[in-house]
């Protein structure tokens, strides 16, 4: 099992760059792409130092490495972007570079602490970080390039995410001149993200769909807090790839800052390149030209641990650290962060002081001040800041009548940054709210939903959902919620002594290397035996989209004669198992929930709120929910404790869903599109251009009414290499046939079939459907349904939603498509909403078959239908194809199985090595040789009769039966020749079957 530590030091790989995992977002401001879009070549940038006021218990000034970016005109309104923790200025380069190529002068910095500025952290703290970022509007108000609203009041956005995401929504609380903001994957109460108690009250507000419970007394998260505190404590300035050089004699690193208020000017090249990518060494080591430092507060702290953290072969020298250092475990942060730290990770328990610090560091603090229009981006993969943090934010900020937007896109913390259609969002809200520019963005409400099928290595195919207004924010109706109730006897679990082995559902800011893999990992490790409890829901009818924070009402209570603490610790966790058994831990994320229980074995009941999360839930599978009693990334009580656990009395699993409306599929990044939109319209110009050509030619005549559905004439396919596939085949079909083509393997008959739907073309010959030529396009085709050479579906989308848009594909009425009759046939029932990819060869098959009679076509063309089809299925088909033609419509079928073209088809067209060499109907076929079977009282003496009787030969008794070759002897003669005799003749009819006459004619013991 993993130990904490173990994890800490596996997640602290995420806050490094150069990591597969530095693109989660915890180091980066609204994340940086794969593909970021181009920016203009004409941005100026230049790097300066700002110095700010120190703040409480800090004497004198800080000093901030700051850099500016220039748009191609000013002034124009400006823009703070903030980065994450554990990043600096540099981690923020690429969205501030598309802000200042919209128009936008950015302002960035490295935050107090980080990269190669001064001060301590302080974990944005009003009197510290938030100051530091009102005196850079101080700062943008005085600059020519920035458009200003007043004397000192600059039109200002702000935007930054997690770390920078609070900063933004703390400085719009303190300081009215923000005009508009973008928080990224952020908190809402810093106390409730780092010690979350799920579990609550049972009349807790259904109104939004991730409302948290936000319970007192909650559950320390010490995987992600070691995380962050590891990654503050080693902090060199080297975060974003700053050289970040230590001296190993004195133990001085870079971190502090140099003299003065301003230095350094326009660094721009030619290329556009930005200094903040390529500091030089004055703005990188943070030193003065004496090398000595300003900021003597953070001197000997600072340096002590950069030195320390940039160690990787040993400690530092014992002399390096002088008796009176400050402790070398608290890094760059401030003394009082230091403390509430270290006592959460010893106690695991959230102390007043501690609450009151991290609560005044969070927008809680201030959302009932924010009046600038605010645009929430939040990920559905995050397992530090959830859903509920973006929920609380909302509802806090809307509640005074500041408009407010919510937009969750499949990321986070644990699943990477925004796209750049996320960016574009952003860039589009602070077009509109700070230059007036472009469409009202409104306040809707997104979420992306993932299908779980990758395009290519890596890219998740997605849909965005949009509803006009988020369920229960500024008068909008609450969210709809999906009852669904479980079953499972009260369980008794146990917490082992000291917590260990513990449960793993999710290594901090891994899960989206990970990927889908995480969840199914999570399967296997996130319930171990003993120490779970899981409640199942019922196979669920219709797919449903999970869009917000689910519940459940449990009782936990003690057992006689167990141990038992006076409180329990449990962690709750949904699960979506497949009708395969699979489950898939939804959001890789769990709710841990404290929760006092009565000495006097009473239960305590509990309204628990599951991890807000985004799934699709396929028909046919469940939501089971999981109580345990460990898991590795919180605070597990040490004392051993056995606990009950069951249902509430009238408990169900309350889902919420947000109905919307699909208006894009997320799988292909932005050039690919722009090289597809370049084919595209070449290909355009190609057909006007055909099409103009074509009106030259003679236009040919329209098939007249009485014309064949399908007439092939003098047909043959010649390929490259002289081989041909297809010789001079003819034949006709008429209405209301049911015609099967038959041959061997590799006698024409696919290549027929290609011809005749446009395909492929033929060498020479012809194919005229209801008298107008088929060829690649013919507007004839559409009075035409085809399934030829296996179904082909996406298979993210339900049976449904493919036939759908098949038939929006061809462009015709809604309501030509007979869809319910479609559906019918396919006889799918509620597996037609289930997503393709889990259909099986048998429902795809049914399924193509539903597409071609989409329409219900007048010509019906179907190769090998009944693959992979069951007996009874086989028959209804029969019975379908039938009562289809009856209705005077035609069907042609290409079949292996004889024996279902004898008694589905009235007529057969058999083909031979590229060339019919039999037509006509069912019957004629099997006549065709003159073999009879007599049913007789005496078949000794019908032998000697029949043998008697001129042309006739091979005759033979089987049974009752008497075989004969007829040789054009009438079967009535012989019937006469046998009654004369005096012998009983009970039956009469032909001997051979459609296989025997198929033998026969194509010369070899073949199945076609």
């Amino acid at each position: 099992m993993l130990g904490t530590a173990a994890i800490a030091t596996v997640a602290l790989l995420v806050l490094t760059p150069g990591t597969a995992a530095a693109a989660a977002g915890t180091n980066t401001t609204i994340g940086s792409t794969p593909t970021p879009a181009p920016t203009s070549a004409d941005i100026r940038t230049s790097d300066q130092r700002i110095d700010v006021r120190g703040g409480p218990g800090v004497p004198g000034t800080v000093s901030l490495d700051t850099t500016l970016y220039l748009p191609e005109t000013t002034p124009a309104p400006a823009v703070l972007v903030a980065h994450g923790f554990g990043g600096n200025k540099r981690s923020v380069d690429t969205d501030a570079r598309q802000l200042a190529d919209r128009g936008y002068v950015v302002l960035t910095w490295s935050a107090r602490g980080f990269g190669a500025s001064g001060g301590q952290i302080a974990l944005d703290s009003p009197d510290h970080e938030v100051a530091d970022a009102e005196q850079l509007v101080d700062w943008l108000g005085g600059r020519p390039e920035v458009q200003q609203d007043g004397p000192g009041d600059p039109r200002v956005g702000v935007t930054g995410g997690s770390y920078g995401g609070a900063l933004s929504l703390l400085l719009a609380g303190y300081d009215r001149r923000v005009d508009a903001l973008a928080p990224v994957i952020t908190w809402n109460d810093l106390s409730q993200a780092l010690f979350p108690n799920a579990g609550g009250r049972t009349d807790l507000p259904a109104d939004t769909p991730a409302r948290g419970t936000f319970g007192g007394d909650g559950v320390f998260k010490r995987g992600w807090a070691g995380v962050f505190f590891s990654s503050g404590s080693s902090s060199t300035g080297g975060a974003a790839g700053s050289p970040g050089a230590t001296d190993d004699s004195t133990g001085a690193t870079n971190g502090a800052a140099p003299t003065g208020g301003t230095t350094g000017s326009d660094t721009t090249g030619d290329d556009g390149s930005s200094a903040a990518g390529n500091d030089t060494g004055s703005s990188d080591t943070g030193s003065d030209a004496n090398g000595s430092s300003s900021d003597s507060t953070t001197t000997s702290t600072n340096d002590l641990a950069s030195a320390l953290g940039a160690r990787t072969g040993g400690g530092l020298p014992a002399s390096a650290v002088p008796p009176a250092a400050p402790p070398v475990t608290c890094g760059r942060f401030t003394a009082e962060v230091c403390t509430a730290y270290t006592e959460a990770a010893t106690t695991g328990r959230l102390s007043p002081a501690t609450e009151a610090l991290l609560r005044r560091s969070s927008p809680v603090s201030v959302t009932d001040r924010i009046t600038a229009p605010t645009l929430i981006v939040q990920g559905e993969q995050d397992t530090l800041f959830g859903l509920d943090q973006a929920d609380a934010n909302a509802r806090q900020i809307a509640a005074h009548g500041t408009p407010v937007k919510l937009a969750w896109y499949a990321g986070g913390h644990d699943g990477g940054s925004p796209d750049q259609p996320v960016r574009d969002r952003i860039g589009e809200w602070f077009d509109f709210h700070l230059r007036g520019t472009g469409e009202d963005p409104g306040t809707s409400f997104s979420y992306e939903v993932e299908s779980g099928i990758r395009a290519g290595r890596s890219t998740t195919t997605s849909r965005t959902v949009v509803a006009d207004a988020y369920p229960g924010l500024s008068g909008a109706a609450p969210v709809t919620t999906q009852t669904l109730p479980l079953t499972g006897q009260p369980q008794v679990v146990a917490n082992p002594a000291g917590g260990n082995p513990a449960a793993i559902t999710s290594l901090p800011g891994l899960g989206g290397a990970l990927g889908s893999l995480g969840s199914r990992l999570s399967a296997f490790t996130a319930d171990l035996p003993g120490q779970s409890a899981l409640f199942t829901g019922p196979a669920l009818t219709a797919q449903t989209d999970v869009a917000g924070a689910p519940r459940i009402d449990v009782t936990v209570s003690r057992m006689p004669g167990q141990p038992a603490a006076d409180e329990a610790v449990l962690f709750a966790k949904t699960y979506e198992v497949g009708q395969d058994g699979l489950r898939q831990l939804l959001g890789n994320a769990v709710a841990p929930v404290r929760v006092a229980v009565p000495a006097d074995g009473s239960p305590a009941r509990v309204s628990i709120t599951l991890p807000g999360v985004v799934a699709p839930i396929e028909v046919g599978n469940r939501l089971v929910v999981s109580i345990s009693t460990t898991d590795q990334g919180f605070a597990s009580p040490a004392e051993p404790a056995v606990w009950r656990i069951g249902l509430a009395e009238g408990a169900a699993l309350a889902v919420p869903v947000v109905p919307g409306r699909a208006v894009t599929t997320s799988t292909v990044p932005v050039w690919p599109l722009v090289g597809i939109g370049v084919v595209l319209l070449l290909s355009l110009v190609g057909w006007l251009v055909a099409k103009a050509l074509r009106r030259r030619r003679e236009v040919p005549p329209a098939g007249a009414a009485d014309a064949p559905p399908l007439e092939i004439s003098g047909l043959a396919k010649t390929y490259k290499g002289g081989f041909s596939a297809v010789k001079e085949v003819s034949f006709t079909v008429q209405p209301g046939m049911v015609l099967g083509l038959l041959g061997p393997n590799g006698a024409g008959k696919t290549t027929v079939l290609r011809m005749l739907m446009g395909l492929i073309s033929p060498t020479s010959g012809s194919i005229r459907a209801f008298g107008e030529p088929v060829g690649p396009g013919a507007p004839v085709l559409a009075r035409i349904g085809a399934f030829v050479e296996g179904p082909g579906f996406l298979p993210h989308l339900s049976g449904a939603d493919n036939l759908r848009l098949y038939w929006a594909a061809t462009g015709r009425p809604t309501e030509e498509a007979h869809l319910e009759e479609a559906l019918e046939v396919a006889g799918l029932g509620e597996s037609v909403h289930r997503r393709v990819g889990t259909y099986s060869q048998g429902m795809r098959q049914r399924l193509a078959i539903a597409q071609a009679m989409l329409g219900l076509p007048e010509l019906l063309v179907l190769d090998e239908p009944t693959n992979g089809l069951d007996p009874p299925q086989i028959h209804a088909m029969r019975e379908l194809l039938r009562r289809y033609a009856e209705g005077g419509r035609t069907v042609l079928v290409s079949s292996h199985l004889l024996a279902e073209v004898e008694q589905t088809c009235t007529h057969v067209v058999v083909m031979h090595h590229g060339r019919v060499v039999a037509d006509g109907t069912v019957d004629d076929i099997i006549a065709g040789g003159g073999a009879a079977s007599f049913g007789v009282d005496v078949p000794e003496r019908a032998v000697e009769v029949l043998a008697a009787l001129d042309g006739v030969r091979d005759v033979a008794a089987e049974g009752r039966l008497v075989h004969a070759e007829l040789n054009g002897t009438p079967r009535a003669s012989a019937v006469q020749a046998l009654v004369a005799a005096g012998i009983s003749v009970e039956s009469a009819g032909p001997r051979r079957r459609l296989e025997d006459a198929f033998l026969q004619l194509v010369g070899e013991d073949t199945a076609p």
